[in-house]
């Protein structure tokens, strides 16, 4: 089965994890509804030196949305919207989910930047560096657009009292404080989530009174391939902004139901809040905010 509705996905409420001021509901495939992946995340490709990621150019005005990746593997590369890469000549984030087929050279990917104050002169090797959290997310999946992307930033660095002379986004992630806090949280959800279950596909995010976002994907593999990063922006989320999770279970469906019904309302309900991507057919990865 191609899609990710209830008649494919089961909401196991009853072992949901919580810490502090976050709480994960798995999401899981129902028996007989999906397989394996032939697809690896970005950041496995980063790591293993299967993909390489460089600037186009070394004009701004022309190459600042752009960033040049060769797949240097027999594997197809899934890059999502909201992935964060740091170095070039600036930070970016890709702007949208994609998928680069095996071998692939010199293609070329939407990304905004996440530093506006930094062009550099020479372009520096490009890290991965997670997904970005769900308030930052949404407003690049709502408007694609680099001025909001820029006022959400500053918003988030003067919310959380963080100086950065490059106005970067990452500077909040390289704060002391935020980081042991950080590794606290991402210990629990590892342990409970990579070590101990086998068998999740997606994840409901809640904090405070509200879902911030789930991520749900077509299978298991792929889903284990990027939960780590995507926990980055969820625990980032709950500790700046959020606060103890109080939301009933039943909110939760309330909340789910509106685009895990049915096709039709998935597709209305994620065009404005969320997205859901297709590659031949297939839907591989759904989001929601």
């Amino acid at each position: 089965m191609a899609q990710l509705t209830y008649e494919t996905v089961l909401i196991d409420y009853e072992h949901s994890y919580e810490f502090k001021n976050l709480k994960i509901i798995p999401v899981r495939k129902k028996a007989g509804s999906g397989g394996g992946s032939d697809i690896i995340s970005l950041s496995k490709a980063l790591q293993q030196g299967l993909v390489t990621i460089s600037e186009r150019g070394s004009a701004s005005t022309e190459n600042v949305h752009w960033l040049r990746i060769n797949n240097l593997s027999d594997k197809s590369i899934f890059m999502a919207s909201g992935e964060l890469v740091t170095g070039g000549r600036q930070d970016r984030m890709f702007t949208k989910d994609t998928i680069v087929a095996p071998g692939s050279k010199d293609q070329y990917v939407p990304v905004m930047c996440v530093e506006e104050g930094r062009w550099s002169d020479k372009e520096k090797k490009f890290a991965y560096a997670n997904y970005a959290n769900p308030r930052l997310r949404k407003v690049l999946d709502q408007s694609k657009n680099q001025v909001l992307i820029w006022k959400e930033i500053y918003a988030q660095l003067d919310s959380n009292k963080i100086k950065s002379s490059t106005l970067a986004y990452n500077a909040t992630r390289l704060d002391k404080k935020y980081m042991s806090l950080q590794e606290e949280y991402r210990q629990f959800f590892l342990d409970k989530i990579i070590l101990r279950d086998s068998n999740v596909v997606g994840m409901i995010c809640i904090s405070g009174d509200k879902v911030i976002g789930s991520d749900i994907f077509d299978n298991e593999d792929l889903f284990y391939q990027q939960f780590e990063a995507m926990l980055f922006g969820y625990i980032e989320e709950a500790i700046n902004f959020g606060a103890a999770p109080k939301l009933s279970d039943a909110k939760v469906k309330v909340y789910l139901d509106r685009f895990l019904e049915n096709e039709k309302l998935q597709q209305e309900y994620l065009k404005k809040n969320g997205k859901l991507y297709k590659h031949n057919g297939r839907v591989i990865h759904l989001t929601s905010y």
